[in-house]
């Protein structure tokens, strides 16, 4: 909540809330000058958007008839734009259920931006998405080699969603620079700065040409009880 008061952003996708619905601190959110729109699950996942004006529209889930109570999406509208806030599964292992689950996640995904919008239309997607999308996004390429989060199929994956029309605005911004979004909470990760760049916001070309910055909150990290995750932004001009 300090966070959040003090970068006062006009929208924040939440991702790994771990809260049903009910638990979510609703008042403190309102107090701090939001709205909200909540997909929550007991103990796991969960996703939210945070707006200074009410999110329109909202959908939970990616409501494709396949049998999966994971509470990972969750899309609304603010302000003209339509947004998602996605968590994506994490794959645990390479080769393992939870891995093919992710593979088949993304796909499911892609349907639904094909279903539901086009290109054409305003639309930011913003997220954990357990990928990193290439090597520079990666403290240690031999280390992460072949592991979950860089494996081929998963970035495959990833490009096969951004093929719908999505600009991963950071990288669009800042072709060469290395950044990180996740220190992993062992062997002094963070201050040594190892970590992978796996957060992101996506957007369609109308809000491309209105792209300004992009960055990642490092100083967020450094907080007492942190994520593991710093908070990634970009600026759009109105």
């Amino acid at each position: 909540m300090d966070w959040l008061k003090s970068t006062q952003p006009d929208v924040v996708c939440l991702q790994e809330l771990k809260c049903q619905d009910t638990e979510f601190p609703m008042e403190a959110v309102r107090e701090a000058g939001y709205h909200a729109a909540v997909h929550g699950q007991k103990t796991y996942n969960g996703v939210a958007i945070l707006a200074k004006t009410e999110p329109q529209d909202v959908v939970k889930g990616l409501s494709d008839g396949v049998d999966d109570t994971h509470a990972r999406l969750i899309a609304a509208t603010v302000n003209g734009v339509r947004v998602v806030s996605a968590y994506a599964p994490n794959g645990q292992s390479v080769g393992s259920e939870q891995y093919e689950y992710k593979l088949q996640w993304y796909g499911r995904l892609r349907r639904y931006l094909d279903t539901r919008h086009k290109p054409g239309e305003p639309l930011v997607l913003c997220g954990d998405w357990n990928v990193a999308p290439a090597d520079i996004d990666v403290w240690d390429v031999a280390l992460w080699q072949g592991q979950t989060l860089c494996t081929d199929k998963e970035r495959k994956a990833l490009e096969h969603l951004c093929g719908f029309g999505l600009t991963d605005t950071f990288r669009k911004l800042y072709p060469t620079e290395q950044k990180f979004s996740w220190w992993d909470y062992r062997m002094l990760a963070f201050p040594k700065n190892q970590g992978l760049r796996i957060d992101h916001i996506f957007a369609t070309a109308p809000l491309v040409e209105r792209l300004v910055s992009a960055g990642v909150d490092r100083d967020a990290r450094k907080g007492k009880q942190p994520s593991d995750h710093a908070p990634v932004w970009t600026e759009f001009k109105d």
